[in-house]
């Protein structure tokens, strides 16, 4: 129960804000936040604390989540400590809190906690927001050589392109810009896979603390879509979208108590190329606003091709017609004269948001605020391959097209 307007405290979680709108400095929680997480239909990552230095109680609720969780595959030890300072407990010396620090104290942690569990392959490593010296490249070495690697189930990156004070709708969606932003993720990745572990973005939105003016907009969905397949291509295994402050986030797929959020569309077109498919290759080279990406089923066979126009359309905002780009598809395998299908994620502009009754729709349809059920009939667009198996697509700026082929 609400005791207050600004204060939760119930059998699962108890904390204090001084406005509903604030994001708590401190959390508690008792056995029935376990019972609830191991209701939840789906996988779960559990965070425990390791900032206050309180290693047994760590290690009390870390024997409590696994006896209890059933859908448990990972447990965090501490959220994004590279912004510890100089205050916190667990900085035993004082002075500022370094990345050799944090190695030290990680795996020194993953020790006594997996042991006291007795449990290897538990810890979700890392959890930085940073790919700089607080980084999976150094964290990896550690692991080995400290012999704490068996403990570690996965390494874990965190990251937001943009601030909610610079928040920038055209950088964010823009299909090379999303290459450029997350390039320094590679080594991070790669260093995960050398060590035969995988890597997941743990937590990832469009912009910090909440995503500002650009993050509800239909060009944040575009975002999610275009910037899942492109962590999925670099070798991220599974992408954890931050769902932020109950009443106050921008960013989130279900905003306040009846809305769908527009960046859910784009979420879900991801997962209607990538449903079933065995993996994906980008047909360009991240050069441009444009984009393209062959989907490969089970036949290792290109089976769809999702194309992108990134350019920004601000609607109302602009003058002239929306500008479009005509994508040229070839094929073979006698696909001649053959009709191909094909579903397209739009908005009437970049800035569209549900909320307001500017409705992004796929293939016709769109998202029922209080049921997420669609509404409407699906409308499959389809043009048909020449004799030479060539055939023209052509997506607007802000839009997407899936084909079949």
């Amino acid at each position: 129960m609400a005791t207050n307007a600004n204060r939760r405290n119930d059998p699962a979680v108890d904390y204090y804000v001084a406005d509903p709108k604030d994001a708590p400095v401190s959390v508690r929680y008792g056995p029935s936040f376990i019972t609830l997480a191991d209701r939840y239909n789906g996988s779960v990552i559990l965070g425990l604390n390791r900032r206050l230095n309180q290693l047994n109680n760590t290690i009390s609720a870390a024997e409590n989540a696994v006896a209890n969780i059933s859908n448990l595959i990972a447990i965090e030890l501490a959220n994004e400590p590279n912004f510890f300072n100089s205050t916190d407990p667990i900085n035993t010396h004082g002075g500022q809190w370094t990345a050799a620090d944090d190695i030290a104290s990680q795996t020194s942690w993953q020790s006594s906690v997996g042991t006291a569990l007795d449990k290897t392959s538990i810890f979700s490593a890392g959890v930085y927001f940073s790919t700089q010296d607080f980084s999976i490249v150094n964290l990896s070495k550690a692991e080995t050589s400290s012999g704490s690697m068996k403990y570690v189930s996965d390494f874990c990156s965190h990251n937001y392109p943009q601030s909610q004070s610079t928040a920038n709708l055209p950088k964010l969606m823009n299909h090379s810009a999303i290459h450029q932003q997350i390039s320094p993720y590679a080594p991070e990745i790669a260093a995960s896979h050398a060590v035969g572990k995988t890597h997941i973005m743990g937590e990832t939105n469009s912009a910090t603390q909440g995503g500002g003016g650009i993050s509800p907009m239909f060009g944040s969905a575009l975002w999610v879509m275009d910037y899942s397949l492109q962590l999925l291509y670099m070798g991220s295994e599974r992408v954890y979208f931050h769902q932020g402050t109950i009443g106050n986030c921008p960013y989130c797929w279900w905003n306040g108590t009846n809305n769908i959020g527009s960046p859910y569309y784009g979420a879900y077109f991801a997962t209607m190329a990538l449903a079933g498919a065995s993996h994906i290759a980008p047909l360009d080279d991240f050069g441009t606003v444009f984009g393209a990406w062959a989907v490969y089923g089970e036949s290792e066979k290109v089976d769809r091709v999702l194309l992108y126009n990134s350019e920004i359309w601000n609607g109302t905002a602009q003058e002239g017609a929306r500008p479009e780009e005509i994508f040229e598809l070839e094929c073979s395998n006698g696909c001649a004269n053959k009709t191909l299908k094909a579903v397209r994620l739009t908005a009437p502009s970049a800035l569209s948001r549900q909320y307001l009754g500017e409705n992004p729709s796929v293939g016709g349809q769109m998202f029922e605020n209080s049921t997420c059920g669609l509404l409407g009939e699906q409308q499959m667009e389809s043009a048909v391959v020449g004799d030479d198996g060539r055939v023209n697509f052509t997506v607007a700026a802000s839009e997407a097209l899936l084909v079949y082929l």
